[in-house]
């Protein structure tokens, strides 16, 4: 620990795009940000990203679990051998999200992996938030309030993680603290690129529709469009969380539009589902900052600036790094759940009250 109570910690992430591992450091007290450390990634193989996707939807002891269990400890341990932190923040790879029923499962064992670096771990965080009535998710906003702060925000910002799936957080930076009354509205938006990339991966054997040229060149069904919009989803007040393939109908609607149109549709979805997700906000924001991999998608950035008035920036754009504000966030939340601090609440995940989570594993 430094003088000034930070921590040096290391943060994990394994998202619903299935494509790899992100590895961030970040100095942090649990509550300021002293300062980003170095980050890495490892992409799945193709091999271990078909063990991951052949699981997708399964619980603890379904067939195919072990084995993606086996595919992400193995990826983690890779990367986190020769970086040094006090504690680890590992999320897991998500299967299945089912709050309020089955639960929700992050494959992978954090306790393996602090036996096996001799380091703490915190990990499982979104089990005690379900069990307590709340959606397990988004987990990031709690760290969207510090960055608030970190990039000197002084009006409500909103940052937008375009993942496999879309998720929004709102923020006011002036409230006293994350979990004060009216600081934070964090839900997911809708699909993101997952569906986009399953499409590519499918009709022309690449993982992605790299910079949204192939969206460009096509035309969104607007029917469609209407149809997925009707969804009881985006009426349902926030918060609110998804399954990566809750929307399983979107990709059997554009089964048989041609290849750019159906990726237009798709990438119109994404940004349609964000922008609706806006109107939930308690005061307009004064800049959107996008985060994940959707941000590289052009025609993406080009629509929300389009449908928006405030201005739609990259993470980039502020000083941060869109590709790694979730494994930054992980590592954060590992130092609060180290300090028994609160990581989610009602305004982010619906939790009746702020809460604790997390499971710290020791070696």
């Amino acid at each position: 620990m430094q003088a000034d109570g930070a921590m040096r910690a290391i943060g994990c992430m394994t998202g619903t795009s299935l494509d790899g591992v992100d590895v961030a450091v970040l100095d942090t007290d649990g509550d300021r940000i002293f300062g980003f450390g170095p980050s890495t990634y490892r992409a799945f193989s193709d091999n271990e990203a078909a063990v991951l996707r052949a699981a997708l939807g399964r619980w603890p002891g379904d067939p195919g679990v072990a084995e993606a269990a086996a595919v992400i400890e193995a990826a983690h341990l890779d990367l986190l051998r020769d970086i040094d932190g006090a504690v680890i923040g590992f999320h897991g790879q998500t299967l299945a999200h089912d709050p309020g029923g089955r639960g929700t499962h992050q494959t992978g064992n954090g306790a393996r992996l602090a036996r096996d670096l001799g380091r703490p771990v915190a990990w499982d965080f979104r089990s005690a938030d379900v069990a307590a009535g709340g959606q397990g998710a988004p987990l990031a906003p709690v760290f969207h309030f510090a960055l608030a702060r970190w990039i000197g925000a002084e009006a409500p910002v909103g940052f937008l993680n375009l993942g496999g799936v879309g998720n929004l957080t709102w923020v006011d930076p002036a409230a006293e603290g994350p979990f004060a009354r009216g600081a934070m509205l964090a839900f997911d938006t809708g699909p993101a690129n997952a569906p986009l990339n399953d499409l590519m991966q499918r009709r022309r054997g690449v993982v992605l529709d790299r910079d949204g040229a192939l969206a460009a060149s096509g035309r969104a069904d607007t029917a469609i469009l209407e149809a997925y919009l009707a969804h009881p989803f985006f009426a349902r007040r926030p918060p609110k969380s998804l399954d990566r393939d809750d929307f399983a109908g979107l990709t059997d609607a554009v089964a048989d539009l041609a290849d750019a149109d159906a990726a237009a549709t798709l990438t119109e979805a994404a940004v349609l589902g964000a922008v609706r997700g806006l109107d939930w906000a308690p005061a307009p924001v004064s800049r959107l900052i996008v985060c994940g991999g959707g941000r590289r998608n052009q025609t993406v950035m080009a629509r929300l600036a389009h449908h928006l008035d405030a201005p739609v920036l990259t993470a980039e754009d502020v000083g941060l790094d869109g590709d790694m504000i979730e494994a930054q966030a992980f590592a954060y939340l590992a130092v609060r759940a180290a300090r028994g601090l609160p990581i989610s609440g009602p305004g982010t995940t619906g939790a009746p009250a702020p809460l604790g989570g997390g499971v710290l594993s020791w070696p």
